[in-house]
């Protein structure tokens, strides 16, 4: 049976990926994609969202905006690794996916409550919109299955030396989401940095010769360029397709047992996703977090994702998406107003 999902995501190029995933995954069944600013302002993750749509042709799954900062704090962006689009890499045409009506956090609660509690949510952004919907209908936490998300750390982080990006935007709406009392899976870097994009798999990404492979590895490549530029890495981890793949396979994901708290006041650890393992601190666990990936059968995965994308996106009728004879521009990709 496929598993009904919600993404909720701040595109960004692996954003980008854990939507074809989520699409092509036989085991998915994707009913929505909602956004939250981080990589990116709120416009832009929301117009990269119907850009990735557009180009693999995905015009049957509602893409709802969310919130456009953090609860309490600033927006912080990550144009270093995105760029100044948020999905730099690929030159998109205008797209022909539209953002539904509905404010993200409403469609969030609405599904939630009419459902019957078989919803899991995974969010790979900051967790704005989640945290907000717990806070306007705690009801929602009793009718989730279960939140699979894509951030934290039990070692270093990236954004800081000890917090992750996506709990460093909004440390206090992860507070809330981990503290709801509802089943979490954390996926942070630990687990995510086991994901590194090996050349081979990017080639064969190559092969499939379709509007969907040039995108993906047009984003892949510009995010690597990144990766290898800011921090320093040989290849870029794909971070947030490993929270979908954990919903997919869960045997993919190992996971173990801990309490984790997010530390929202440090001077110098503010987004710090403190985890204890050993019942040290005396609290019981409230998450499962990832520690191990299978990577090749990840990757497997994924590119079974791809193959199924990339042949739904040649069907009669589907849109370019890419404005031709322009892909692989760097810089931003913005054709369209």
């Amino acid at each position: 049976m496929k598993r009904p999902i919600i993404l909720d995501c701040d595109p960004g190029h692996d954003d980008a990926m854990a939507i074809l995933l989520a699409r092509g995954c036989a085991d998915i069944e994707l009913l929505a994609i909602t956004t939250v600013a981080g990589n990116q302002t709120l416009e832009k993750t929301t117009l990269n969202a119907r850009r990735v749509c557009t180009v693999a042709n995905i015009h049957d799954v509602p893409i709802f905006a969310g919130c456009d900062r953090p609860l309490q704090r600033p927006l912080t962006v990550a144009a270093d690794i995105h760029g100044t689009s948020g999905l730099d890499g690929p030159s998109f045409g205008v797209p022909t996916v539209d953002v539904a009506d509905e404010h993200a956090v409403d469609y969030i609660i609405r599904t939630l409550l009419e459902s019957d509690g078989d919803i899991t949510l995974v969010p790979v952004g900051p967790l704005t919109n989640l945290a907000t919907a717990v806070r306007r209908e705690p009801r929602i936490v009793e009718r989730t299955r279960e939140v699979v998300l894509m951030g934290g750390a039990y070692t270093r982080g990236n954004r800081t030396p000890v917090a992750e990006f996506n709990i460093f935007v909004d440390p206090e709406a992860a507070a809330i989401v981990f503290e709801a009392g509802w089943p979490v899976t954390m996926v942070g870097l630990d687990l995510t940095h086991q994901a590194l994009l090996p050349d081979p798999v990017l080639e064969e990404i190559r092969a499939m010769g379709t509007s969907v492979s040039r995108m993906v590895t047009d984003m892949l490549g510009s995010y690597r360029d990144s990766y290898r530029k800011v921090v320093g890495l040989p290849s870029a981890p794909v971070h947030d397709p490993c929270a979908v793949a954990r919903v997919a396979r869960p045997e993919l994901v190992t996971v173990q047992d801990a309490f984790v708290a997010v530390e929202t006041r440090g001077k110098w650890t503010s987004g710090a996703t403190v985890t204890d393992f050993g019942g040290g601190l005396g609290y019981p666990a409230n998450a499962k977090v990832a520690t191990r990936l299978d990577a090749d059968n990840f990757w497997a995965l994924m590119l079974d994702a791809l193959r199924t994308v990339s042949a739904a996106s040649l069907q009669p009728g589907a849109p370019p998406g890419l404005s031709p004879g322009q892909q692989g521009a760097q810089g931003g990709g913005v054709t369209d107003a």
